[in-house]
């Protein structure tokens, strides 16, 4: 049951190119937008769609796999956890920041072709 504490699953559309960095130790961390859409009815019975984007990261082999196959627009399954950190702006106020580190990443959607490269 602990691993149902902090789990998160989320299938989306990536929002921009992953950003890779290379670190000193020589791992790779990826950080990119994924956005995820829900859809209702409204009061009209009008279907309409709610967005929410989410920053998400990645380290190491999974930091990887975005890198060689996940661009702008492509849909993802993303599993991994919610992590909060803090920085401290050029003015001097705190800013909290929650992001979901990935753990998983399945990739999703139809493989594009090879014929518009």
């Amino acid at each position: 049951m602990s691993s149902i504490k902090n789990h998160v699953q989320l299938i989306g559309n990536v929002g921009q190119d992953p950003t890779i960095t290379n670190l000193e130790s020589g791992k790779k961390v990826a950080r990119f937008s994924l956005a995820t859409n829900e859809t209702y009815r409204d009061k009209e019975g009008k279907k309409q769609t709610d967005t929410n984007w989410h920053t998400v990261v990645a380290w190491g082999k999974t930091a990887e796999i975005i890198e060689k196959y996940a661009n702008k627009g492509k849909e993802l399954g993303i599993v991994g956890k919610l992590k909060t950190r803090s920085y401290t702006t050029d003015d001097g106020n705190e800013r909290y920041v929650t992001e979901v580190e990935a753990s998983e990443v399945l990739l999703l959607g139809t493989p594009e072709s090879k014929a518009s490269e």
